[in-house]
């Protein structure tokens, strides 16, 4: 019983392979080819300020739309995929938005990767298409006379005749390696850009770590001067007055003593709460974990909390503790006070390297990072770390915040 030979085999799984993916790229191509007109619609609205709104969300999806060819083509040249470091297009002012989008390079090369695809993919995909039936028609002909010349070489020398690939075999896997190549090379970022953008992105989460940390300083000194500096203050004068009282009013005296008792109690209650500030001291007594569930008990919305990689005892360092702990509770606090929700939860995933913290409600939305709502603070404080800070909050709810924390394991 005769079976097909291996390498036969494999070639024809390669043809399928490629054959596939030169057909999906015929598809991307003409969504790029609509594409392109759809971006030049928004950029021509946004020149006469009315379509400025768009230009930030019709730039995340054109984002969304060559991460996925990017994906799809180093997938089939069997390389690493590294995501493009897009700066981030989500809160604040309308005009940093669209200032962002821009002034980034890696979107102006992402529009004018969309009629090149559009063109060559659809030339390489209908160059493939036309290949199958040529090529059947020309293997037909050619490789039954190759067979048989290779039997008689068989019959006279001894030695087996090798495996004869045909030109759909052969030719596909080299159009759909070259249309791969072709997508990577377009949407790949060159060495010095991406340091470049590096530098920026680090420019930038500098500044804000910078203006984070003198917001935090004058927080601890308010909370200081208004609080238990106030009380220390008071507690000195009750024991100076129980002094002078205590030999001509001993009664008096011992009134004022404990006066200045109780304000020693609500001094040091104060430091507690400076301190809780800085690093909640929950936070190294029962962990991440422990201190997440003991802020869902906290809040007034029911919560619930899906800790995974956290409760196995691996402590992670303790400044990504601290971060993930306050963007928690700042948006538990949010929730609490203005979101109206009825239910909210905290899911916190630990894979390699990377902390994601996220948090949704099913309030009525409308989260505004310049209504004062902490979430600027959120943003600095992640970006210190250089983490990422993604929100959604459409008016009518739901909202999320997700973070991403570099962890190192």
């Amino acid at each position: 019983m005769s079976t097909t030979p291996a390498p036969l085999t494999d070639a024809i799984r390669r043809s399928w392979d490629a054959s596939r993916y030169l057909f999906v790229g015929v598809a991307m191509a003409l969504i790029a080819y609509v594409s392109t007109f759809l971006v030049v619609a928004v950029l021509i609205f946004a020149l006469v300020l009315v379509g400025l709104p768009a230009l930030p969300e019709a730039a995340k999806v054109l984002r969304r739309f060559a991460e996925f060819e990017r994906r799809r083509a180093v997938a089939r040249l069997g390389v690493p995929f590294t995501p493009t470091p897009y700066p981030p297009l989500d809160g604040g002012e309308l005009s940093e938005r669209v200032r962002r989008v821009l002034t980034d390079p890696t979107v102006w090369r992402d529009v004018l990767w969309l009629p090149l695809q559009a063109l060559m993919g659809n030339v390489i995909g209908y160059f493939a298409m036309v290949l199958w039936p040529v090529g059947l028609l020309v293997d037909g002909a050619v490789l039954p006379v190759v067979q048989l010349l290779d039997r008689r070489a068989t019959d006279e020398y001894g030695t087996p005749p090798p495996v004869r690939q045909g030109l759909v075999l052969r030719g596909l896997p080299v159009l759909a390696d070259l249309s791969a190549s072709w997508t990577r090379s377009l949407l790949t970022v060159s060495p010095s850009t991406a340091l470049a953008e590096r530098i920026a992105q680090l420019t930038e989460s500098r500044a804000g770590a910078v203006e984070a940390h003198g917001a935090e300083l004058r927080r601890i000194e308010r909370d200081l001067h208004d609080g238990a500096q106030a009380r220390i203050v008071a507690l000195s004068m009750r024991i100076g007055l129980a002094k002078l009282l205590l030999d001509r009013d001993p009664a008096a005296a011992r009134i004022r003593l404990d006066e200045a008792q109780d304000g020693a109690e609500a001094a040091l209650a104060e430091l507690r709460h400076v301190v809780r500030g800085i690093h909640p001291p929950v936070l190294t007594d029962r962990g991440l974990a422990g201190a997440v569930r003991a802020l869902a008990a906290d809040v007034s919305v029911p919560v619930t909390a899906e800790l995974d990689g956290v409760e196995d005892g691996r402590r992670l360092p303790a400044a990504i503790e601290a971060a993930a702990y306050f963007v928690i509770a700042e948006a538990l606090t949010n929730i609490s006070k203005h979101s109206g929700a009825t239910a909210a939860r905290v899911r916190i995933d630990r894979g390699p390297g990377t902390l994601r913290v996220i948090i949704d409600d099913n309030g009525h939305g409308g989260a505004d990072e310049r209504a004062g709502s902490g979430l600027v603070g959120i943003r600095r404080r992640i970006a210190a770390l250089d983490g990422t800070t993604h929100m959604s909050s459409p008016a009518g709810g739901p909202t999320e915040i997700e973070v991403e924390l570099p962890c190192g394991s």
